[in-house]
Formats: C-alpha cells, sequence, structure tokens
C-alpha cells in the first residue's frame, strides 16, 4: 500500500522540480508569512492534506470504495499552483522595493524559467492532436450523428471502438450498446457485440443477431473493415459512407416517431 502512495505522489510531482517549488515554498512562508488566514491557506490546510494523503487508514478506506489507479486524483485538492503563484509573486514584489525594477525583472524571468523547466512541452504528448472541428473531435463522429439523427428521438447504433468515447459528448441521443468504459483495460468487460464488431474479419452471421439483440438501429464500419458475407443479404441497407466509415441500417429496428397524445 506505501509503494502505491508514494508511487502516485512520484508520479504526480512529474521532473520533481515543480515538487521542490513548492516544499521550498512552504518552508518560505512558514518563515516569513504573519498573516493567519494565508498561513491557513497556504501552511496548514496543504500539512494536514499531505498527512491525510500519506494516511495508510485513509489510502486503504479510498483504495477499497474506488479504483487504485485513481487515488491520485485527491492530490488535486493540494494547493500546489496557488502556493507557488503566491510566493513567487511575493518574492518579486520584495526584491522589487529592496533592490529596483532591473532586480524584480532578473527574478521575474528566472522564475518564468523555472516553472517552464518543471515540465515537458504538453502538445507533444501523442494524447493531442490538431482539432479537426469546433467540437475537438473527429469530423467522423460528427457527421455520422448528424446524419442518422431522427428528430424528436433516439436512436442506436453500433460505433467502432475509436469513436465510442467521442459520441456521447457529441450527441445525446444517439445511444449505444456499449461505450468509453471498453476503451479502458481496468474497465472493459466482456461484451459479445463489441468483441465481433473489433475482430480483423467480421461475420455477419454472427453479428446480425447480435446487433438485433441488443435493438440497434444503424450500424458502422470502419474503413478498410473485413467483412465475411454480404450486409445486405441479412436485409440491411446501406445508407452511406461518412469520412471513410460505412453506414448500414437495420430495418428489423423500426425508427417510427412517437406521436403525442
Amino acid at each position: 500500500m506505501w509503494s502505491s502512495v508514494s508511487g502516485a505522489f512520484r508520479d504526480y510531482m512529474g521532473t520533481g522540480l515543480i515538487g521542490i517549488c513548492f516544499l521550498v515554498s512552504l518552508v518560505y512562508l512558514f518563515l516569513t508569512e504573519k498573516r493567519k488566514h494565508l498561513r491557513i491557506l497556504f501552511l496548514y490546510m496543504p500539512f494536514c492534506f499531505l498527512a491525510l494523503f500519506f494516511n495508510p487508514l485513509f489510502s486503504k478506506l479510498v483504495y477499497r470504495m474506488a479504483e487504485d489507479e485513481i487515488y491520485w486524483r485527491v492530490l488535486w485538492l493540494l494547493p500546489m499552483t496557488v502556493t507557488i503563484a503566491y510566493t513567487f509573486v511575493r518574492l518579486w514584489g520584495e526584491i522589487g522595493q529592496k533592490r529596483g525594477e532591473r532586480a524584480a525583472r532578473i527574478l521575474g524571468l528566472c522564475l518564468a524559467g523555472i516553472v517552464a523547466a518543471s515540465g515537458s512541452f504538453i502538445y507533444a504528448s501523442p494524447s493531442f492532436s490538431r482539432a479537426e472541428n469546433i467540437y475537438h473531435m473527429p469530423d467522423a463522429v460528427v457527421e455520422i450523428c448528424d446524419a442518422i439523427n431522427v428528430p424528436g428521438r433516439e436512436v442506436m447504433a453500433v460505433f467502432p471502438l475509436e469513436l465510442t468515447q467521442y459520441v456521447r459528448q457529441y450527441s445525446p441521443v444517439t445511444c449505444m450498446p456499449y461505450g468509453r468504459e471498453m476503451t479502458r483495460g481496468e474497465w472493459a468487460i466482456l461484451h459479445p457485440l463489441k468483441d465481433e464488431m473489433e475482430k480483423e474479419v467480421i461475420e455477419m452471421e454472427k453479428l446480425v443477431p447480435l446487433v438485433r439483440e441488443y435493438r440497434c438501429h444503424y450500424v458502422i464500419f470502419r474503413p478498410g473493415q473485413k467483412v465475411e458475407g454480404n450486409p445486405e443479404d441479412y436485409g440491411w441497407a446501406r445508407f452511406g459512407e461518412i469520412q471513410g466509415y460505412t453506414v448500414y441500417r437495420d430495418p428489423h429496428e423500426e425508427l417510427v416517431i412517437p406521436v403525442m397524445d
């Protein structure tokens, strides 16, 4: 348990430089800050929080109630950024008063350099890509959801796994038999429809009964998807091709708009 907690704290600190800045800020404020309300915010609260975070009883309780991989999120409550910012601004102001504007500018540049060097260039991460639209999600999701939308009701559609995490962000009326949880290894569960959709070669003979079991109106195949069997032979209608994804409609599930009395 201790290794997991300490590992979560170490990983959260990244390169470690920001953690050093935080600890130095705590020491500096402990020695210089006299105002009670600021000592409570920048000293007492962080110390109490760190004591709680490393408390084995607290960590064991959180681990038991939630996933062990999310324990590090508790550290979001630690006011690291605001503490460091307040300390740096206070230092900058004091140096400016004692040594003059030139010294304050030099110190400001040095402190900004420390902050910049404490992290990495976030846009170099493989998790980031250039936005395709104002929704910051693949164009395929937007265009497919708009195309299959039926005003006045929800529709059920099977999407390739790489699109599932975006669908619910864009369309509240486009439902799916499975969603984002299937993209996470620790949350993924056995789902026969998902397993069939993610095969290298989809077998229509197995896919059709599963699609109808979950009462899906549409099925979306990824570009270049190999399919064994002809969807039209099973009564499916080719709805169209959008951004390389092929959309099929299963007329077995009606899309009647309910009439209000």
